[in-house]
């Protein structure tokens, strides 16, 4: 490959990092995933509208639920787990770790730290379009108060 069509590949700084987890389902990545890069631009688009304020970083980032579960740096990071626990093993580890659900029905669920002291979220649905419908009221009624929160957080000192 000549040098002309090479692209730089900058260095993920996982200290500044919001995760958004999918499931390394095929149903989860065709589905799931889109979804997740779609939340990423909301979060980058919240970050311009705040930066003159925000003292703190945040950088959005798409990872697959394997990833997250066997890297323990990403463990402490505010992470949104995107995808039904058929597909996505935080998604099913969170469900019975999360409380309480802010919006729990027959179709959909929200689970989140209310106060979010707790910076991880879980949200899901019974079917893609239910999930897409999660998503939308997390991000319609949560996700300014989330990335506040994140931007506030304070990080313990690592020993």
């Amino acid at each position: 490959m000549s040098s002309e069509h090479q692209t730089q590949v900058k260095q993920v700084d996982v200290s500044d990092a919001v995760l958004i987890v999918v499931g390394s389902h095929l149903r989860a990545e065709t589905a799931d995933r889109p979804l997740a890069y779609a939340l990423v631009e909301e979060i980058r688009q919240w970050v311009q509208r705040h930066e003159k304020g925000l003292q703190a970083a945040i950088e959005p980032i798409v990872c697959s639920d394997i990833w997250y579960v066997n890297q323990q740096r990403l463990q402490s990071r505010p992470t949104v787990s995107l995808g039904g626990p058929g597909v996505n093993a935080l998604t099913a580890y969170f469900a019975q770790k999360l409380d309480p659900s802010v919006l729990a029905n027959e179709k959909m669920i929200i689970q989140l730290d209310p106060e979010f002291v707790d910076l991880r979220v879980c949200i899901w649905g019974m079917n893609h379009k239910w999930t897409e419908k999660a998503l939308r009221l997390f991000s319609e009624h949560y996700l300014d108060t989330f990335l506040r929160a994140v931007a506030t957080q304070v990080e313990p000192d690592e020993v």
